[in-house]
């Protein structure tokens, strides 16, 4: 069983490239749910919905969230109601929000709904969120403490960050499989999701950070940071804010406890080359996902590389 730990459209992306190259019964995603919010009354867990609709074949291509092929009527609907649409709903979304919603209102957790939402739409790969408490990332900006979404979506990541913080972390609990998948699992990946707000909510779970230190997996991490910058997104902003270089040493940084494996793109291989940490292996490749062979070969590259590392360890002769 291989556990990849994932967040944001980096994280998505991955993913897709994961479902044309390994057999979904032999995935585990643990699944960032700080971005979560409550939205016209409903609850919306944005990267639980991306993978779902990754492992589903459903994801937009051209935005890298909500469903292809969507429409937005409700939106507009809404609008003319003058209630907000700042952050974009369509209309297939929406009814994933609308079962969500029911689901929870009945009593069940987060899990649950997520298990239930999977099995409708025939995705047989496990889909976890990190936690069934409320953990939501804060961003501290000059105009205020903004949640996730009104930083990212609402004010399009313009604002400077002071700092992120994870309300509500320290008493949460891993959901049910999370820390027992990390612990069985063959290999653990981290997706090439934001080091501060897409895998950082995750790993500020306690148990879960604890479980990867323990893991007698092999972890690797695929950087998302090439040539000193972000992929795409405000990652650099966010990883300066929590104290890490915006360089492939931040993202050792920010999983230095644990990790075994980097995969940085070629165009770090002089800042590979001088990344010096005992037990830590750093092996480049092309890490921009812009087409579908890409997505395929990355995670070819990345199984191939866990595959070795595991022969390696079996027979360290």
């Amino acid at each position: 069983m291989i556990v990849v730990l994932t967040g944001g459209t980096g994280g998505a992306k991955f993913v897709e490239g994961l479902r044309q190259v390994v057999s979904a019964h032999d995935l585990t995603f643990v699944v960032n749910t700080g971005d979560d919010l409550e939205w016209w009354g409903l609850y919306v867990s944005p990267d639980l919905d991306s993978i779902t609709y990754a492992m589903a074949g459903l994801l937009s291509k051209e935005r890298g969230w909500g469903v292809k092929g969507d429409t937005f009527f409700c939106l507009q609907a809404m609008g003319e109601l003058a209630e907000p649409i700042w952050f974009n709903v369509g209309d297939r979304d929406l009814a994933v929000h609308l079962l969500r919603s029911k689901y929870l209102a009945q009593g069940k957790t987060l899990t649950e709904a997520t298990t239930a939402i999977c099995n409708k739409l025939a995705v047989q790969a496990r889909i976890l969120p990190m936690s069934n408490s409320r953990v939501e990332t804060r961003v501290d900006t000059p105009v205020g403490d903004l949640s996730f979404q009104e930083y990212f979506v609402q004010r399009w990541y313009q604002d400077p960050v002071k700092s992120v913080r994870f309300t509500g972390a320290t008493d949460a609990e891993p959901a049910p499989g999370v820390v027992d998948s990390i612990m069985s699992a063959s290999a653990v990946i981290l997706a090439p999701s934001n080091p501060a707000t897409s895998i950082g909510p995750i790993l500020a779970v306690a148990d879960i950070r604890e479980a990867l230190r323990q893991t007698p997996a092999t972890v690797a991490a695929i950087s998302p940071i090439v040539n000193d910058a972000a992929v795409s997104g405000p990652a650099a902003a966010l990883m300066a804010a929590q104290g890490l270089p915006v360089s492939i040493a931040g993202v050792v940084k920010a999983y230095e406890d644990f990790l075994d494996i980097l995969i940085a793109d070629v165009r770090d291989l002089e800042a590979a080359n001088k990344l010096d940490r005992p037990g830590l292996r750093v092996h480049c490749a092309n890490t921009i996902m812009r087409t579908a062979d890409d997505k395929a070969k990355l995670a070819r590259t990345v199984l191939a590389l866990l595959s070795a590392e595991n022969a390696r360890a079996a027979d360290p002769s």
